[in-house]
């Protein structure tokens, strides 16, 4: 063999092992695929591969999912439509019979319940009805009740030590206010109590009195300076909350200057409040500590909106409350079932004016008013995407006020 013939065969040997090796290296790529699996893309010839653009062995593999949705959003998008409007609905009972309200809370999937009335019940015998109330519910209720002091409170038995009214607790020192609302709000959430319907940010003028009926005619007004209303309503809100119980400012804008009861008149007019009303102050102050909630009043505010009152107003709920004050919580109605103020509407179209305008909890102490509010505000967001939208913001809204008190966990 020469030297020629002898290097020929080296280079033919060569050149078939190479050309086994690189079969074999494309075969091995595709083990285990299918030939529906995409193929690989190759690089260019032209290009070198940079050992640096090699991820670590040590380090995961780049994920392009989403992240889980938090426990709230998971909720909502798990309800139906009529669900939802559900949550929108805070039903009143009996605080000493609230188990008849059971199959409503069932039937409707009320996101609340109101508990009105007076009460000397023991705090074992409260704390079973709320517990029982809270078996038919699919999602955990808000459970409210008015635990102001002084003419307004619900409980009165000897777990519960009679409150001072607000404005003698407001003449009092900022300690004595923290420790008065620190001490009554433990005993609430003690027996399952979630929500309380106070303070009253409204400021009564010097010397009006009795002639503010819904307010200074019971002294629920912490005092006549904005400013120092304020101060009282700011530590009335961080002891409440911080001892587990959430608060609703009410009743916005302000019903401290309107000469007749929304309870039982449709003549409530404050000529008065603007947006630089200096008695929107308490209302700023207790949404800037915290307040989990704020009421809207059904008085109306012609300076604000010349054509609604202020549970139907998108000017006062949507522009004042939520855009100039930048609350973002939970905002609720003040009763619209039995209030003479809103009488002239039909109860499901109360329903669906005040979430539209805003709102994300109307409340009524009538329990009747569940079928028609429900049904009106699911008719609504059937043929309404906008209102539809609306709807699933509020039952959000309430289903975070829910997780922000502890009641609503997932997993």
């Amino acid at each position: 063999m020469t030297i020629r013939t002898a290097v020929d065969k080296w280079r033919w040997w060569i050149g078939g092992a190479l050309v086994v090796i690189v079969a074999a290296a494309l075969g091995v790529s595709r083990i285990g695929g299918s030939s529906d699996d995409p193929k690989p893309v190759a690089a260019p010839a032209s290009s070198a591969v940079s050992t640096s653009s090699v991820p670590s062995p040590s380090a995961p593999p780049p994920s392009s999912a989403a992240p889980p949705a938090d426990c709230v959003t998971q909720t909502v998008d798990a309800m139906s439509l009529f669900e939802r409007a559900g949550q929108a609905l805070m039903i009143g009972t009996a605080v000493d019979a609230p188990s008849g309200l059971g199959d409503t809370v069932a039937r409707y999937h009320l996101g609340g319940v109101f508990l009105h009335g007076r009460s000397t019940e023991a705090a074992s015998q409260l704390s079973s009805g709320i517990a029982g109330l809270q078996k038919r519910a699919k999602v955990p209720l808000l459970i409210s009740l008015d635990q102001e002091g002084g003419q307004v409170q619900t409980l009165k038995g000897t777990d519960f030590p009679r409150l001072p009214s607000a404005l003698k607790l407001g003449g009092e020192s900022t300690g004595t206010i923290r420790d008065t609302t620190a001490d009554s709000a433990h005993r609430l959430a003690d027996i399952g109590v979630t929500i309380d319907l106070a303070p009253v940010a409204d400021t009564v003028p010097a010397g009006l009195g009795d002639g503010n009926p819904p307010i200074g005619g019971f002294d629920r007004q912490f005092g006549s300076d904005p400013k120092k209303v304020a101060a009282s309503i700011r530590t009335v809100v961080r002891a409440s909350q911080d001892a587990g119980v959430m608060t609703v400012l009410k009743h916005f804008p302000g019903l401290g200057r309107v000469h007749a009861n929304t309870d039982v008149s449709s003549k409530a007019v404050d000529s008065t409040a603007d947006d630089n009303d200096p008695y929107l102050q308490p209302f700023a102050a207790g949404i800037e500590a915290g307040s989990a909630g704020v009421m809207i009043s059904s008085a109306s505010y012609p300076r604000l909106d010349s054509k609604n009152v202020a549970a139907f107003s998108s000017k006062i709920i949507t522009g004042l409350l939520r855009g100039k004050l930048g609350f973002q919580g939970l905002v609720l109605s003040d009763d619209l079932g039995a209030a003479v103020a809103v009488a002239g509407t039909p109860a499901g179209q109360r329903a669906v004016r005040f979430v539209a305008a805003g709102g994300d909890v109307v409340l009524s102490i009538k329990p009747s008013d569940a079928a028609p509010m429900a049904d009106a505000l699911m008719a609504k967001a059937q043929h309404d995407p906008a209102f539809k939208q609306r709807l699933t913001d509020a039952a959000t809204h309430v289903l975070r006020a829910k997780e922000k008190v502890g009641i609503l966990r997932c997993g």
